[in-house]
């Protein structure tokens, strides 16, 4: 933004300025009041799942995540609230979607399993070709 330029003698209109630090302190209790905030305040600057440690410097990297996915339920003594890292995040909501698809474990179920294989009859074709070059 430029830089505006006064002429010399001329006060900063005091009303305007009042104006400004009421309304930069208004939207600053209004962010404070936001459950990411709240939770900051209530709970340890730590990932709940791996244990990684936040400072301010990083603590953008820390978010909150809802216990029971509803992100309509904040109550105020935060116990829907659990603060995770990016990746422990990401992970949850993975988990989530993937138990909310039936996935239940590591390995698919046999409807989910690839039908090709591209090996089948590998074996035979080895065995030919052996065939052929021993009568060679």
């Amino acid at each position: 933004m430029p830089k505006q330029n006064r002429p010399a003698g001329k006060s900063i209109d005091k009303a305007k300025l009042e104006s400004v630090v009421a309304e930069a302190r208004r939207d600053a209790e209004k962010r404070l009041t936001g459950y990411r905030e709240q939770s900051l305040r209530i709970h340890p600057w730590i990932c709940g799942r791996c244990g990684r440690e936040f400072t301010r410097k990083n603590l953008h990297e820390l978010t909150v995540h809802h216990k029971d996915h509803n992100h309509d339920n904040n109550p105020p003594d935060g116990s829907n609230w659990e603060n995770l890292c990016l990746y422990c995040h990401d992970n949850e909501h993975q988990r989530h979607v993937d138990q909310i698809r039936g996935y239940t474990g590591l390995a698919p179920k046999p409807s989910q399993t690839a039908k090709f294989n591209p090996f089948a009859g590998l074996s035979d074709m080895l065995e030919q070709g052996k065939d052929d070059k021993e009568q060679e």
